[in-house]
């Protein structure tokens, strides 16, 4: 039965306006799982044979470049201290590592953050805030969109291949999968920063 209700999902006119709204609103919500949606959705693609898998990255990229230019556009408009939020130690001390991160290379910075969610928010309000030259920030932004995007949906494709006409267990393992990997770069984004304050 939940079989079927995936294989529908799947095959609905919905599936892919879901997905870019999904990704979109990770883009400046990190609490939203757009990584688990676009391998979830892989998954779906490589295991019921819709939507097709390189629409699925089609959608995620441009989801997640729009998404990124959103919060750079929020950036530029109100900077990095116009809400109460922004103001908090914690959070000063992401932009402000975004921010000396953002002088040194740009392209590697937007690249690196958009695997790590709460990096990416950081690092695209900073761009915008701290004035990024627009096309040097855009050519970035779809650069890592599109990394992003194909490297979440082929993670889940591979796992749907693994499991063709299962879509259940597919999208049960490749979300497992996808978070599994995300803690990984998180932890070695971590460890990687660590390193770079001790110096």
């Amino acid at each position: 039965m939940i079989g079927d209700l995936l294989t529908s999902l799947a095959s609905s006119p919905w599936a892919l306006p879901a997905l870019f709204a999904l990704v979109l609103a990770d883009a400046v919500l990190v609490v939203i799982p757009g990584e688990v949606a676009v391998t979830a959705t892989g998954a779906l693609a490589a295991a019921t044979g819709t939507p097709p898998l390189a629409a699925v990255v089609a959608v995620a990229a441009l989801a997640a470049f729009c998404g990124d230019a959103l919060c750079y556009a929020v950036g530029r408009v109100a900077g990095a201290e116009r809400w109460r939020w922004m103001r908090h130690p914690r959070i000063r001390s992401a932009f402000a590592w975004a921010g000396s991160r953002l002088a040194r290379s740009t392209a590697t910075v937007v690249f690196t953050a958009r695997f790590i969610p709460f990096a990416r928010l950081a690092v695209n309000l900073t761009a915008g805030a701290t004035r990024v030259p627009v096309g040097r920030y855009f050519a970035a932004v779809a650069v890592a969109a599109t990394a992003w995007a194909l490297y979440q949906a082929v993670v889940g494709a591979a796992i749907g291949a693994l499991l063709p006409g299962d879509p259940v267990i597919a999208v049960i393992v490749s979300i497992a999968v996808a978070i599994a990997l995300g803690l990984v770069i998180d932890a070695a984004a971590a460890r990687l920063s660590g390193r770079r304050a001790r110096r």
